[in-house]
């Protein structure tokens, strides 16, 4: 059989996944050992984080690696760009077969329907079978898919298994009838989001029954929101996306390709559960932005556990240096090969966050400190950006990592919270091209807390 000169890759997206929903991250559940086992064998980006918490502004990123005042996708209900360039055009050009199974949400045109996507806003991808809005077109054992021509497709099973029985079909009649050209698959999950005009997160029948009520992450444990009604039926939503990745791991081995072919594990955002606001996402929380990913095949077996920070739009550059395609010049990420190799010189300590539709925010995550600033008045809906911002939070996540210490505006963090206002000044400044304002959050009387010098840097 003919073997292609270039690996295949494949995306393996889910949608509002935590990252200590995996073990490797410290959950007890048992809901993840293919992942967990993938991360041990391929390299696993530990600190992963995405750029921004919300699901069309983070998909505009990953499929272009910019930020999402570059995309012009700052909040969900707005359509891609058809000029940019992305992973499937940059895939296309270097002679690959590229295919898009899933949750799209990137084409929401006004008066648009909720599930067929022109084939002008897919983004370059040839193979179509998806939906714009896949949950306000299926429910957890009704799916209904897109097909190129715009044709309602049916898929049995509960919706997991029925896209991962699509991408399997997919990845066996290209290797079969294109064995020498390789292939680029987006697969791209609804779960574990929650199923929208019920608010409710539907495991398949039998799932949440094996996690109610056992165990909750620290944050959830003592902020409540909606995990107790929630939290089992996520857990068995995420049990079965893990089965389904074993699944499309087990369809390389068993097609002779898992050698030949890179695999991108991640998701869109978190979920907070109603603790941070009155929904699930959209705030600078670790239970917002921090995802789970993992890369395994060649040029990633063996490289172990990555602790350096990793933003969403980091992945797009990663995959085309793993293929050897030139990244577009505008990309705003880096590719993290290098890292394997030791090459960390000039690597950022930081990830900058951008945040919409609950606010207009703005934050930095460094190894050690979280600061989060928004626009005062401002509607995070209406308005990509804003000129003046105010401090908001600010976590030590050394001492505080389920973030329940807002230490803003306190005099013995002042000097931190001044070296991370003048770091994101200029993150903004560099990605889009304004010069804003901050002002200091009310000042507190000194904590007991004191910070060295040395741990203002970190």
């Amino acid at each position: 059989m003919p073997v292609p000169a270039r690996p295949n890759v494949v995306v393996f997206y889910t949608d509002q996944q935590r990252w200590d929903s995996t073990g490797v991250h410290g959950c007890p559940l048992g809901l993840t050992p293919s992942f967990d086992r993938a991360a041990i064998e391929g390299t696993h980006l530990f600190n992963s984080f995405t750029c921004q918490p919300v699901c069309a502004p983070s998909r505009a990123s990953l499929q272009t690696g910019l930020y999402a005042t570059s995309t012009g996708v700052f909040r969900n209900g707005i359509p891609l760009r058809r000029d940019l360039p992305t992973l499937a055009r940059c895939f296309r050009g270097a002679g690959y077969r590229t295919a898009y199974i899933g949750k799209w949400h990137l084409a929401t045109h006004p008066g648009a329907p909720p599930g067929p996507v022109t084939e002008a806003d897919r983004g370059g991808y040839e193979e179509w079978l998806a939906s714009d809005r896949l949950e306000h077109t299926s429910e957890e054992y009704h799916t209904v898919l897109y097909d190129g021509d715009g044709n309602p497709v049916r898929l049995p099973g509960y919706r997991v298994d029925a896209l991962a029985d699509a991408a399997i079909r997919f990845i066996d009649r290209q290797s079969t009838a294109r064995p020498s050209q390789p292939f680029f698959l987006f697969l791209s999950f609804l779960e574990p989001h929650f199923q929208n005009h019920r608010d409710d997160y539907p495991a398949p029948d039998g799932y949440a029954e094996r996690y109610q009520g056992r165990w909750l992450p620290s944050d959830l444990a003592a902020l409540g929101g909606s995990s107790h009604q929630h939290f089992g039926g996520y857990c068995g939503m995420v049990k079965r996306l893990d089965e389904a990745f074993g699944r499309i791991r087990d369809a390389l081995k068993s097609l002779d390709l898992d050698e030949r072919t890179v695999v991108l594990f991640t998701s869109d955002h978190g979920c907070h559960f109603k603790t941070r606001n009155d929904e699930y996402k959209r705030s600078c929380h670790e239970s917002s932005i921090r995802v789970p990913t993992l890369l395994v095949g060649p040029g990633f077996d063996g490289g172990g556990r990555v602790r350096e920070l990793v933003s969403t739009v980091d992945l797009p550059p990663t995959l085309l240096d793993a293929a050897g395609i030139p990244a577009p010049a505008p990309m705003h990420g880096r590719s993290v090969v290098p890292l394997l190799r030791g090459e960390r010189e000039g690597w950022p300590d930081h990830v900058f966050v951008q945040i919409s539709e609950a606010q207009i925010g703005r934050a930095v995550r460094t190894a050690r400190w979280k600061y989060s600033v928004c626009a005062p008045g401002k509607e995070g809906w209406d308005e990509p950006a804003a000129d003046s911002y105010a401090e908001e939070f600010l976590y030590d996540l050394r001492a505080d990592p389920c973030e329940l210490t807002n230490l803003a505006g306190l005099e013995s963090h002042r000097a931190v919270a001044d070296r991370l206002r003048s770091l994101l000044l200029g993150r903004i400044r560099e990605v889009e091209g304004r010069d804003a304002a901050i002002a200091s959050a009310l000042s507190r009387p000194a904590d007991q807390r004191r910070v060295a010098p040395e741990e203002i840097a970190e």
